[in-house]
């Protein structure tokens, strides 16, 4: 489905995910529009680590998903609509309810009504494992039931229902794809894989909230690919494809191996400033990856040591990047 001329939009273009999505899609041939959040200084995101040459073939447009009238006129002429511009941060959600609410539902229905409006072949919605809330049993597939654990989770919970809904009542071509975690190079201070690396590079020691939680850590390169996957498959509309490894690794357990990559022997605290409440807290999140393999053929390739090897090397080499001294919400 994307090939050299397709169309493409992809909104949260300057996040972590998005800008490794806008260099695979530039790699693909197809001519992509950039959507990021408006900022007066004219930062681009992690799209200042994109190459010049691929970033030169982007077309970068600033300004804001709620914004129902800037949605509308950059959906318009698309192809396929690729859309991660949301709100993540699960401590600030805390703080900030309605911002999410107006971010990841409000800015969603201004995607997918465009989408509506226009025709657009394909729209490739991100939801997030944390819809899921803690295990209720693991693997985790795609009937497992949902639970608001966070003002995030739910926002985004609400997200997916409104994808949902716009397939079955208007048949939007909408599918859903919803990653267990993510990481890689150009992640923020605010998850922890950085924020263990930075600590280390810093002479700190590691100082965590609870290391019990249990995640499956899928690396970006491999999410990614399952974006394009779900693009191309039309076994995906109407559906919701989890996407991560089917591993789970403690914190704790991760925060030993970074350090054994690292030749660390640096110590591993508890700071109770970064425990969420303990009803907000999600304990397990482990994938079952099978109806991504049925349905699109993607599998995780990159191994845990490959992927945090990468990431620590540039985290290394963006030390200035992270500052371990604060907790980053």
């Amino acid at each position: 489905m994307i090939g050299s001329g397709t169309r493409v939009l992809v909104t949260g273009a300057a996040g972590f995910v998005g800008s490794h999505l806008c260099e695979a899609l530039v790699d693909s041939g197809a001519r992509v529009t950039a959507m990021i959040h408006y900022n007066s200084r004219s930062n681009l995101g992690n799209l200042e680590f994109v190459a010049p040459a691929q970033r030169s073939a982007l077309r970068i447009v600033a300004g804001n998903i709620e914004d129902s009238d800037f949605v509308i006129r950059q959906v318009e002429g698309q192809d396929i609509v690729f859309h991660l511009a949301a709100l993540i941060g699960i401590p600030y959600s805390y703080v900030a309810p309605l911002s999410y609410v107006r971010t990841n539902v409000e800015g969603t229905l201004n995607v997918l009504e465009a989408a509506r409006r226009f025709g657009v072949a394909r729209v490739v919605h991100t939801s997030t494992s944390e819809a899921y809330g803690t295990a209720i049993s693991t693997p985790m597939n795609e009937s497992h039931p949902l639970q608001g654990q966070s003002p995030y989770s739910a926002s985004k919970i609400g997200a997916d229902k409104v994808a949902e809904s716009y397939h079955r009542s208007f048949g939007v071509p909408v599918a859903t794809i919803r990653p267990f975690n993510i990481y890689g190079p150009r992640q923020s201070a605010r998850a922890v894989i950085p924020t263990i690396i930075s600590q280390v590079l810093h002479g700190a020691g590691v100082r965590l909230g609870s290391l019990e939680p249990v995640r499956d850590l899928t690396y970006v390169a491999d999410t990614v690919d399952a974006f394009l996957k779900i693009a191309a498959s039309d076994r995906a509309v109407g559906q919701v494809i989890n996407v991560g490894t089917g591993r789970g690794i403690g914190v704790g357990e991760l925060a030993h191996l970074i350090l054994r990559l690292m030749n660390s022997s640096a110590s591993v605290t508890f700071d109770a400033d970064r425990v969420r409440p303990a009803n907000s807290e999600v304990f397990t999140l482990i994938c079952d990856p099978t109806k991504a393999a049925e349905q699109t053929g993607w599998k995780a390739e990159w191994s845990l040591e490959q992927g945090l090897e990468r990431t620590i090397a540039f985290v290394s080499a963006h030390a200035d990047m992270y500052d371990p001294s604060s907790y980053a919400i």
